[in-house]
């Protein structure tokens, strides 16, 4: 595919086509020759440099279940078409391997870890005194409020825990999460009724349960929290991104983020970033919200409210009605945390997205992919475990 070169492959791209199994790896990095995008700058600063260790991690053997042939690091790095993928320990880089064409300073989808760095700027808003967790979401957007979001706070979304109809079914065409993608113009329209904006899509949603009950991903969560974003600090969230975030984290590359036709990001899974900004991004969940930098740039108690959960969010957890097969896990400000009693969080997005965090092992790794189905247990599951097993080395 890489191959062919980018006129070739952009003249059979289409809005139909372009998250199809045969174009991932082409349209993942190279989103902006497919959709429209704004720009998160990186700002003016020198980027920061990792040190670099060159370490063999592929040979680590994981632990197996049951009976599991034995495999090792580089068996699961090999089949699940990963583009990019790079580890770090305590600030030094030990690996770092692209595939498919990309490159260091290839920008590539993140899909849903864009979930993880809108969680993070409303961290550094609500540290800042600019939001409050607490209110209702209407407060920030009157709009809403003839919407199923009347009632529901900035913490259910935060937590997907409103009570919002919004069916996370990927491969159903007519889903919620589909017909989203038709408003921002990442699908073809095929129905009229489809508003044409993000924020006019938002608005339709309505209320199935009370608000505050199990845990259920919905993505229009994490669309809402950019939209009460915006309207707390009156700035769009690629401004607000680069301001608050990703001039202050060292990055060496902007991200881009895509947009509708108003302009509004789709904030639920449209980030772009290279590899390496993902390693200094989960580095501020490693240390305290400090990035590589040494700058303070999520408040330390965003971090550590993140890591211990609300009282009942592991409860929330485990009523959810979805697959997640993390038991005793939880999802906290837009973050996954897979174990009970563990100190591992994870940013995840389909198709094979991950940063993984380890606070006891110091390890912080990233993996970029482009599997051909959204979701795939048998690929998820054991790149968790790769990194796991590359972390007790470490431990």
């Amino acid at each position: 595919m890489i191959e062919q070169g980018i006129e070739n492959v952009r003249a059979e791209i289409t809005l139909e086509n372009w998250q199809t199994a045969k174009f991932l790896r082409w349209t993942f990095q190279n989103t902006a020759d497919v959709l429209s995008t704004a720009t998160i700058s990186r700002g003016n600063e020198p980027p920061s440099l990792f040190p670099a260790v060159a370490t063999p991690l592929s040979g680590i053997a994981i632990p197996p279940i049951d009976y599991e042939q034995p495999f090792t690091v580089g068996d699961v790095i090999g089949s699940t078409d990963t583009d990019g993928w790079a580890v770090a320990h305590n600030g030094t880089l030990l690996t770092e391997q692209y595939f498919g064409g990309m490159t260091t300073e290839t920008s590539h989808l993140l899909m849903s870890v864009s979930k993880s760095i809108v969680g993070a700027v409303v961290g550094i808003l609500n540290g800042a005194g600019l939001l409050d967790i607490d209110a209702p979401v209407c407060a920030y957007v009157p709009a809403l409020a003839s919407s199923g979001y009347a009632g529901a706070t900035v913490r259910h979304l935060l937590d997907m825990r409103s009570g919002i109809a919004f069916s996370e079914d990927y491969l159903d065409p007519a889903s919620e999460v589909r017909l989203i993608e038709q408003a921002i113009d990442w699908a073809p329209r095929s129905s009229p009724d489809v508003p044409r904006t993000m924020y006019d899509f938002l608005s339709t949603l309505q209320r199935k349960a009370d608000h505050g009950g199990p845990f259920e991903y919905r993505s229009c969560e994490t669309d809402v929290l950019g939209w009460i974003c915006e309207a707390a600090t009156g700035t769009r969230m690629p401004e607000l991104i680069s301001d608050t975030l990703w001039s202050r984290i060292g990055a060496e590359s902007d991200a881009i983020i895509g947009i509708d036709s108003a302009g509004t990001g789709m904030f639920d899974g449209g980030i772009s970033a290279c590899l390496r900004d993902l390693i200094r991004f989960g580095s501020l969940y490693l240390n305290g919200g400090i990035a590589v930098t040494g700058k303070q740039v999520v408040p330390a108690a965003w971090i550590s409210d993140t890591f211990a959960g609300g009282l009942d969010s592991r409860s929330a957890f485990a009523l959810s009605p979805g697959d997640n097969r993390m038991p005793g896990g939880m999802y906290r400000n837009q973050c996954w945390f897979p174990y009970e009693g563990s100190e591992v969080l994870l940013c995840l997005g389909i198709h094979g997205q991950m940063i993984y965090v380890n606070r006891t092992a110091r390890i912080v790794a990233a993996k970029l992919s482009a599997w051909p189905l959204p979701q795939d247990a048998s690929k998820l599951f054991p790149t968790i475990r790769a990194f796991d097993a590359i972390a007790a080395e470490f431990t």
